[in-house]
């Protein structure tokens, strides 16, 4: 053979065994990444990538770094969790790849959402180190897209009506008056001294004023309960008691007969008021009280518990001085309602001067009235009663709805200078935060917030924000809000979250296409196309959103 076929032969022989040998990037095939798409949870992107290492692939003498990159469609890049590899002459303390049986491993890779990742696809970027030399591979192509509907809640806190603060109004309230009619130990008879006393002047004046205000004060019924205090026999105290019942009603019969008007009469008595005593004494200053109290207590026969109480000779003489007197007595009660004015009557009357309309009946006006009409009840709210944060409270949300935000906080700033504790302010700031990512901000506010109704909503809204989605659910159980809707999407209640959106009473661009959302998830694409179409068309800018959304993909 000659020396140039012998040549030849040689170089095709070395590129061949450096071309078998040559390390190579890993094909996407080789790559799960669950889930796909990607989808952000509480802010965060989470992926789970399985890689494959096949047969053969990893070199003895290779040191492999897998680098996570989310590439968003505006050119930025973020890396997430890197993971490195080597092969089994490396001496490392990284998971060794066998190169003759290969092996499987997996990836746990985070990256903290923002907007444009919406439209984005991630890859896997490799640096390589074969015994001291750096080998250059191609990135690869592993999954695409982020699903980003979790994020939708930044944008529907305040068009779900944010945290009110709410008036008290009642249409009919019931009220009561009470007096009492007090006895020397042992008697039952009505001293003329008892009848001047305030308590019976007051009772004897609402009576004549609801007797000339029948239309907005209605008497419902007279309580009569009489007493007789613990010291003595039951049998005696039983019958004392009865004659201090009947006293007591014959007074109010004469008062009503008086002013001519009749009502039901509930009349009773208790022979030993050991429950009136109990309280008293606990709040008394007497001597030995615990001990008393600890009597109470042990021992639940009356005459046991009256002679332990005489034995405590000093205590018992301050009982029958400060105590005692006290629950002798006759207690009358008139129950009777308030009638408010009317809807008609308010309207009417903020029509004509609202400055005769007190600040319940202003906000609860407010929830009557539609568009412009309940900015403007707000504001005479606020300059009528500068001294009740409700109104700017309210004012600040109006303004949130129409994207004012600094003016929002001013009010928000003027209801807090009025109560600096007012729960629905500190929810609202606490709300703002959210609508900006500021969760520990937002946590604080709501915190500071919490233990009233008035902001529950906040704290469902703290929970989504972090994920808790279930939380959210239950803590929106009753509520027909956009908020409560997307909780029950993201905990995949499916058919809870389209009747919710059907009962939302204010429906916004974000009711339809939340709604969308749920059609296209159920496989409806005919009402995913008709909730989408409405919600475009309520707001036009959300089709740049829409265009990059993977959830309504399949009706584009």
């Amino acid at each position: 053979m000659s020396r140039n076929a012998i040549l030849t032969i040689s170089v095709s022989t070395l590129f061949l065994f450096t071309s078998c040998s040559k390390l190579k990037s890993l094909s996407a095939d080789k790559f799960t990444v669950v889930p796909t798409p990607l989808e952000v949870k509480a802010g965060q992107v989470d992926a789970t990538i399985t890689t494959l290492f096949p047969e053969k692939y990893m070199k003895r003498n290779v040191v492999l770094t897998l680098v996570p990159e989310l590439r968003s469609s505006d050119g930025s890049v973020v890396k997430g969790t890197s993971a490195t590899f080597q092969g089994e002459k490396v001496f490392g303390n990284n998971p060794s790849v066998s190169y003759r049986l290969g092996g499987r491993f997996t990836i746990k890779t985070a990256f903290t959402y923002s907007p444009e990742m919406q439209k984005s696809d991630l890859y896997v970027t490799f640096n390589a180190l074969k015994g001291n030399k750096k080998v250059n591979l191609n990135p690869v192509k592993i999954g695409y897209g982020v699903v980003a509907t979790s994020e939708l809640y930044k944008n529907i806190l305040f068009e779900d009506g944010g945290c009110l603060a709410p008036d008290s109004f009642e249409r009919v309230k019931k009220e009561k008056q009470e007096a009492n009619i007090k006895f020397l130990v042992n008697q039952a008879n009505l001293r003329k001294s008892e009848l001047q006393s305030n308590s019976i002047y007051d009772f004897v004046r609402m009576l004549k004023k609801i007797n000339s205000e029948r239309e907005s004060l209605i008497l419902n019924n007279i309580e009569v309960k009489a007493y007789a205090s613990p010291e003595g026999g039951f049998s005696f105290n039983d019958k004392l008691a009865n004659k201090r019942q009947n006293t007591g009603e014959g007074y109010v019969k004469d008062q009503l007969k008086a002013n001519k008007m009749s009502t039901a009469i509930d009349a009773g008595y208790t022979a030993q008021d050991w429950e009136g005593f109990q309280k008293l004494v606990q709040v008394s200053n007497v001597q030995d009280k615990d001990v008393i109290l600890r009597v109470l207590s042990m021992y639940k026969d009356p005459q046991e518990r009256e002679q332990q109480i005489r034995n405590m000779s000093e205590g018992f003489r301050e009982l029958a001085n400060g105590i005692l007197p006290e629950l002798r007595r006759a207690r009358l009660v008139i129950n009777y309602e308030v009638v408010g004015r009317s809807d008609d009557e308010i309207a009417e009357q903020y029509k004509k001067d609202p400055v005769n309309l007190s600040a319940d009946e202003l906000l609860y006006y407010a929830t009557l009235v539609d568009g412009t009409k309940i900015e403007d009840v707000y504001q005479t709210a606020a300059r009528l009663y500068d001294k009740d944060y409700r109104a700017f409270n309210n004012l600040a949300i109006l303004e949130l709805k129409k994207g004012n935000e600094i003016k929002a906080k001013s009010y928000l700033e003027q209801a807090l200078r009025l109560n600096r504790k007012a729960p629905e302010a500190l929810a609202n700031l606490g709300l703002i935060d959210l609508m900006h990512g500021n969760l520990a901000q937002a946590e604080l506010q709501i915190a500071n917030a919490s233990g009233t109704n008035n902001t529950a909503y906040a704290t469902a809204a703290l929970a989504f924000a972090k994920g808790k989605y279930a939380d959210a659910e239950r803590y929106l159980a009753d509520s027909n809000t956009n908020l409560a809707a997307l909780a029950q999407l993201m905990n995949n209640n499916y058919v809870a979250a389209a009747q919710t959106l059907d009962e939302v009473k204010h429906k916004t661009a974000y009711t339809h296409y939340i709604h969308s959302i749920v059609a296209a998830r159920r496989g409806n694409k005919f009402s995913a196309s008709s909730h989408l179409e409405e919600a475009l068309k309520l707001n036009p800018s959300l089709k740049t959103y829409a265009d990059k959304d993977l959830e309504l993909k399949f009706i584009k």
